[in-house]
C-alpha cells in the first residue's frame, strides 16, 4: 500500500509569515512521515500578492503530481486554502471535493469586501475567478462540490452559494450528501480546514467561530467519506500555532490523517 507523502506549504499569502507559516512543520512533526516542502516563488521586482499565491499553487501542483507518481498519498499541510487548486491539478484525474471550513471561501473578484485571495478558495477550485491566473489549473464542476459545517459566511457570498450548483451539509445532512455525491464520482479530494472544529475544542486560528465540529464528529464524517470513495489526496489547512495556546489541533492532525489515509500513517 501507498506510503504518505507530507506536502508542506508555509507561504501565507505567498509569503512567510511569523506564525501561520510555522503550522505545517508542526503538523508534519506530529503525523511524522516522508516530507516535502513547497518552495516559495522566486522574488520580483515588485511584491504581488496575487502572482506569488499563484505561483505556490503551481508548485504545489507539482508536489502533488511527483507524489502521485511515486504511489505516495499526498496529504498537504498548507497555510492557504487556494492550495486547493495544485493538489487537485496535481491528482492528475477527475475527482469530487469535500469541504470541510468554517467559511465558504466561495467569492470572486467581484463579490468580496475584503479582497482577501484566502477567501476565494472553493470558488477557483469550481471555476469562478481569476480566469487568466487559473489557465491551466483543474477545476470541479460545483456540482461535485461538497461544503461541509460552513457557519460564517457573509451575505454575498450566501447568495452566491444559493445560486450556484454547490451543495452545502451539516452533521446531520452529511450522509445523505455524501450518497448523492457518489451517484457521480467515485473519488474525491479532501479539504479540511481546521477552523472547522469547534475552537472549544481546539482553536485552530484566529478566524474560528463557534458551532464547529468536535474531533469525534469529524473524524466519523471522514470515515464515512472514506467508506464510499477513493480519497485520492487531502489536505489540512489554517494551522495557527499562535493561536493554539493548549496546543490541541497537532495530536487531532494526527488523527485526522489517520482516517485520511488508513495504514498508511504511523499512530
Amino acid at each position: 500500500m501507498s506510503d504518505v507523502r507530507l506536502i508542506q506549504v508555509p507561504w501565507y499569502l505567498g509569503r512567510a509569515h511569523p506564525d501561520l507559516s510555522r503550522g505545517p512543520g508542526l503538523l508534519a512533526e506530529a503525523i511524522r512521515g516522508e516530507t516535502v516542502v513547497v518552495p516559495g516563488p522566486e522574488p520580483r521586482p515588485v511584491p504581488n500578492e496575487i502572482a506569488d499565491s499563484f505561483d505556490v499553487i503551481r508548485g504545489v501542483g507539482s508536489a502533488v503530481s511527483e507524489a502521485v507518481a511515486h504511489d505516495r498519498f499526498p496529504l498537504v499541510l498548507a497555510v492557504n486554502c487556494f492550495t486547493s487548486l495544485g493538489t487537485v491539478t496535481g491528482i492528475g484525474r477527475d475527482v469530487g471535493v469535500v469541504w470541510f471550513d468554517a467559511h465558504g471561501d466561495f467569492h470572486t473578484p467581484d463579490s468580496t469586501p475584503t479582497g482577501f485571495l484566502d477567501g476565494m478558495g472553493l470558488a477557483m477550485l469550481t471555476g469562478d475567478g481569476w480566469g487568466e491566473l487559473r489557465e491551466g489549473l483543474r477545476t470541479v464542476p460545483a456540482e461535485n462540490a461538497l461544503l461541509v459545517a460552513a457557519r460564517d459566511l457573509e451575505p454575498s457570498e450566501i447568495d452566491r452559494v444559493e445560486a450556484s450548483a454547490l451543495r452545502r451539509a451539516d452533521a446531520e445532512t452529511f450522509e445523505d450528501a455524501l450518497d448523492e455525491l457518489a451517484t457521480r464520482v467515485g473519488a474525491v479530494y479532501v479539504h479540511i480546514d481546521l477552523d472547522v472544529i469547534d475552537p472549544s475544542v481546539a482553536r485552530a486560528n484566529v478566524l474560528a467561530v463557534d458551532g464547529g465540529l468536535d474531533t469525534e464528529q469529524l473524524e466519523q464524517a471522514l470515515a464515512a467519506v472514506s467508506s464510499r470513495f477513493d480519497i485520492a489526496a487531502a489536505a489540512l489547512t489554517a494551522y495557527d500555532p499562535g493561536q493554539d495556546h493548549e496546543n490541541r489541533v497537532p495530536e487531532i492532525a494526527v488523527r485526522l490523517a489517520a482516517q485520511l489515509a488508513p495504514h498508511k500513517v504511523a499512530r
